[in-house]
This record gives C-alpha cells, sequence and structure tokens, in this order.
C-alpha cells in the first residue's frame, strides 16, 4: 500500500494502489462542483479507465443522483463493494445510498461526519480503480480536512465561476491544499457563459472571467470553461449524466487533469 507523511502526528496517508486519486473543491457552495465530479469521471470512463467517486458531501450528496446509482453497496470478503452506474461502469460511494430514505437529512457533528469518510475509504474495496475521484464538500472544515489528511491525494481540481466574490472563496481552497501540501491541479470554471441558441452570441451571464488572474496568481493552468448547458442540468436531474454528448467539454476536462497529473 502507498504511503505519504503526514503532520501532526496523523497516521500516514494511503492510497490503496489506486494509481491517481484527484479530489475536486471549490471552498464554495453553488459552483457546479460536484456535477464537475461526476463529469469529470464520465470523461476519464470514456477514455477507458476504471473510474471511482467518493462523495465526501456528507450533508449533500449529490453524485448517485445524477449518474442514476440508487443500489446499496455490499459486504464481502474482500470489503465493501461499492455499486456502479449503468452505463460506464463508475463506482460510487455516497451517504444517500446507505440511508433508507435518501430525502432524509443528515444531522451529524464533524466527528461523525470524519467518521463516515474514514469508513468509506477504508472499508470500501477501491484496490480495480485506476482513477478515484473524490467530491469535497464546501469549505475548508472537517469533512475537506480529514480527506486532504487521510488520503494520498495527487491533487485538486477547483471549481470556480465568473465573480470575483467566488474567485475570493475559491482561494481559501487553494490556501488549504497548500498548507496541507495538496498539489492544485488546475482550474475549472463553470457557467462561464452561455450560447444564443439562434445566432451562437455568447452572453457572459454572471460579468466577465476572473479564471485567467486566477491562474496567473497561483501559476496553476486553466484545465476548462464550461458553459451554461441545459443539456447538463436535464441529464443530471434524470440520474442519465453519463449520456453527455458534448464531447468537446469531456475530452478538454479528461485532457487537462491527465496532463496535470503527468
Amino acid at each position: 500500500m502507498a504511503e505519504n507523511k503526514n503532520a501532526g502526528g496523523m497516521p500516514p496517508k494511503t492510497k490503496k494502489n489506486i494509481k491517481n486519486i484527484v479530489a475536486v473543491g471549490s471552498g464554495k457552495g453553488g459552483v457546479g462542483k460536484s456535477t464537475l465530479s461526476a463529469l469529470l469521471a464520465v470523461a476519464l470512463a470514456r477514455k477507458g479507465l476504471e473510474v471511482g467517486i467518493l462523495d465526501a458531501d456528507i450533508t449533500g450528496p449529490s453524485i448517485p443522483k445524477l449518474l442514476g446509482v440508487r443500489e446499496k453497496p455490499f459486504v464481502t470478503d474482500k470489503g465493501v463493494i461499492p455499486p456502479k452506474s449503468s452505463w460506464l461502469g463508475i463506482k460510487v460511494m455516497s451517504t444517500n445510498l446507505v440511508l433508507d430514505d435518501p430525502s432524509k437529512p443528515v444531522v451529524w457533528r464533524g466527528p461523525l461526519i470524519g467518521k463516515a469518510i474514514m469508513q468509506f475509504w477504508e472499508d470500501l474495496n477501491w484496490e480495480d480503480t485506476e482513477c478515484l475521484i473524490v467530491d469535497l464538500p464546501p469549505g475548508t472544515a472537517d469533512a475537506t480536512l480529514t480527506v486532504m489528511q487521510m488520503i494520498a491525494l495527487d491533487g485538486v481540481m477547483v471549481v470556480s465561476t465568473p465573480q470575483g466574490l467566488a474567485s475570493l472563496i475559491v482561494e481559501k481552497m487553494m490556501h488549504m491544499a497548500q498548507m496541507l501540501e495538496v498539489p492544485l491541479l488546475g482550474i475549472v470554471e463553470n457557467m462561464g457563459y452561455a450560447v444564443c441558441p439562434h445566432c451562437g452570441e455568447k452572453w457572459e451571464l454572471y460579468g466577465p472571467s476572473h479564471v485567467e488572474k486566477l491562474s496567473e496568481k497561483w501559476k496553476v493552468p486553466v484545465i476548462a470553461g464550461l458553459p451554461v448547458d441545459r443539456e447538463i442540468s436535464i441529464l443530471g436531474d434524470a440520474g442519465r449524466l453519463e449520456h453527455y454528448a458534448n464531447e468537446a467539454v469531456l475530452e478538454n476536462l479528461a485532457d487537462g487533469v491527465l496532463k496535470s497529473l503527468k
């Protein structure tokens, strides 16, 4: 098992022989982080990789809904086996898959949230996974800290939107990654523009982009820029995000992350 040194007396970070482990975070809610986590998994799976998603957003899990995963994980002598999405076989572990009623809230304090993430990581059999995506919750508190201190991440893909306010909060996540010695893979700007279906004109719905300034300041690449796309919303609501048809977006996303990992 691969291990990395950890600070503050914590046990060594573990990797479980997974080739690449990528966290997706933003520090801010509402930027489409979970959607980007799912789209990245879809993009990598379409390249033939064995992909899994650990949904670390314990109190606001979205991944099972986006990918249409409803089955519960099952226990074997080799550990807990996560269910897979129906088309690309993306493995998913999320709080919503172990609740009797997915609409009920998870009202837990920080230590319980941390223990749940530890169980998702330690008890599940991720061994044949080539790339694991960890969908982080908003903020820089207990859950995100647990992930960064426990899992030997290969890097963090940061998600932002064009507003300056979003960039300000996203930088908190970037500072946190830097403090905990987790590499920053790059930035994805989500909902950067919309395209008029009649004339093709680009509309900056949220004002001018700040992503290039952020990229220059932190010396990390802009991995991809995604438009406001109603197809993403429609497919996500239907649990069919695996069938997203914009190959250019998916190619840019997968290639940008794989290039940064190298």
